[in-house]
């Protein structure tokens, strides 16, 4: 693809770093945080180079996932500053979900036509860590035919530590209990300085991508993640994309890319100013260049990319499908985390409003599996799939919510583990 001319207009720097990433070479550091900067026509024209790229490698088609998010616990010893979602244990509060009820839910869910449970808490204190691998057994047994996406790198570090086992022996252990997939979240920004600041005494750079490439090399994939707009800067957000470049290159164990948006209203960082420059988020050229970037950066390793309706709202979700993104994520069902944090697009979009979504960009929907195979495609927006979840309407009262479960006094924490 040649962009004519284009260089009367645009900058010469950011046309030659396009044309490198239309040819398929590997952008280097300097090249990916300069299209990060990108604004006015430059912008414009790494959008368009993105969307041809999304063309040429994945076609029209956008996917999306009937899921249910199931978070066990809110109770959590870490005091991360972005996270409005945790509590200590002493709060009025907590809750935490005893492995009957996580089962219930993905049994629930599995009858209403969801392939796939994605399940995550916070670390609380003195926790049994068989209750991890007796916890995706028991769905297991109940469910078997259900995809178990589970545990981020900071939960198998948690389990790893409580059980005083390796990552590679606790994630056999698993897996063999019938471990998927781990969501690659807990990344935020890998640079250490940044972590120190948003995420005192969580796991490090290093420690999140070993246990990235452990999982990897046992056969149990992941997403891949970046939550930005806080107090990082365009270099940080390069260096995190090449960091997972690199890690794709060697394991080829991530199945999607998802930018996650700092959402800042409730987050305790923000909200009572714990961090120095602290950003109420990025900003709409700053999520569209990211996207854009994304796409020319990992095209040839992760093809992948998943907008956040939750994060960014369905009609920006939407737009970001011209902008290198061929994913729209999942329906989600319960999602507490962006809720509590102060995000408006949470718990719930059904797979009728997310295929009306594609459509209207004039993209082809279709559900797949957490791993990317497609289940059906829809060919017009007036077909309608037959799974039970088409035809419920979702209320608090029904699947429940976050602010309902730290009131109901069946499941209060009480040191129940």
């Amino acid at each position: 693809m040649k962009f004519e001319n284009i260089e009367k207009i645009a900058d010469p720097e950011v046309v030659a770093i396009v044309e490198r990433a239309l040819s398929n070479k590997d952008l280097y550091l300097d090249e990916v945080e300069r299209l990060l900067k990108c604004r006015g026509i430059d912008l414009y024209l790494i959008c368009l180079a993105a969307d041809y790229l999304r063309k040429e490698t994945i076609g029209d088609i956008v996917t999306y996932v009937v899921n249910r998010n199931i978070n066990f616990t809110n109770v959590c010893i870490m005091n991360c500053g972005f996270c409005a979602f945790s509590r200590d244990f002493r709060s009025e509060e907590t809750y935490f979900l005893p492995i009957e009820e996580v089962v219930r839910r993905a049994k629930e869910a599995y009858h209403l036509g969801a392939t796939e449970v994605c399940i995550q808490g916070g670390l609380p204190p003195k926790l049994d860590w068989e209750f991890y691998p007796k916890l995706i057994r028991e769905i297991k047994k109940e469910v078997p035919n259900i995809h178990i996406h589970a545990l981020s790198p900071v939960e198998i570090w948690y389990g790893a530590h409580l059980s005083k086992l390796g990552y590679d022996e606790f994630l056999k252990i698993l897996k063999e209990a019938g471990l998927d997939t781990i969501p690659g979240t807990a990344a935020e920004i890998l640079d250490d300085e940044i972590r120190k600041l948003i995420s005192p005494g969580r796991i490090s750079t290093n420690e999140w991508v070993t246990i990235i490439k452990t999982a990897h090399k046992l056969g149990i994939p992941s997403t891949s993640t970046i939550m930005y707009g806080h107090v990082e800067n365009e270099i940080h957000r390069a260096k995190h994309l090449l960091i997972l470049r690199e890690i794709q290159k060697e394991t080829k164990g991530f199945t999607e890319f998802v930018p996650l948006s700092f959402v800042y209203e409730e987050a305790p960082m923000y909200k009572y100013k714990l961090v120095n420059n602290i950003k109420a988020g990025p900003t709409g050229e700053e999520i569209i260049a990211l996207y854009a970037t994304s796409r020319l950066v990992l095209n040839n390793y992760i093809k992948n990319l998943q907008v956040s309706w939750v994060k960014e709202g369905p009609k920006l979700a939407q737009f970001l499908l011209s902008c290198g993104a061929n994913d729209f994520g999942g329906t989600l069902i319960n999602e507490s985390i962006s809720s509590t944090a102060g995000a408006k697009f949470g718990q719930y979009m059904s797979p009728k409003e997310i295929r009306r979504l594609i459509f209207d960009a004039k993209r082809i929907p279709a559900q797949r599996t957490t791993t990317y195979s497609i289940i059906r495609v829809f060919k017009d927006i007036n077909e309608v799939s037959d799974i039970p979840l088409e035809k419920i309407e979702w209320s608090e009262e029904k699947f429940g919510s976050y602010f309902r479960l730290i009131k109901d006094e069946r499941f209060r924490f009480r040191k129940r583990v």
